[in-house]
């Protein structure tokens, strides 16, 4: 059975709340994707990917070196690659300090 204070909440002392006399831990964080430098070089490479793909074609009976396949398959790894960098970004962001600070 919980104890009740009279104004019908529960019994809570201010002065006895270890919690009341710490001080409050925050931690700081990664930029915003969109904020950052290798979001833009991810936007550029894959861009410049697909005008590759486009631009060398079959000209002149040669054949088509870089198909749209190959290119799609390019922008794949370059998204992963991108996915796995913002991962380490933020798994390596936490550097704690104190609201006193």
């Amino acid at each position: 059975m919980s104890s009740v204070n009279p104004t019908g909440g529960p019994a809570h002392n201010a002065s006895t709340d270890p919690a009341a006399h710490r001080s409050r831990r925050v931690s700081t964080e990664t930029k915003s994707a969109l904020k950052t430098t290798e979001f833009f070089i991810y936007l550029a490479s894959v861009v410049a990917v697909l005008i590759a793909s486009m631009v060398v074609g079959t000209e002149d009976g040669h054949r088509d070196y870089f198909r749209a396949d190959q290119a799609w398959l390019y922008v794949v790894i370059l998204t992963v690659g991108y996915m796995i960098s913002r991962g380490l970004a933020k798994s390596g962001s936490r550097e704690p300090y104190d609201d006193t600070h």
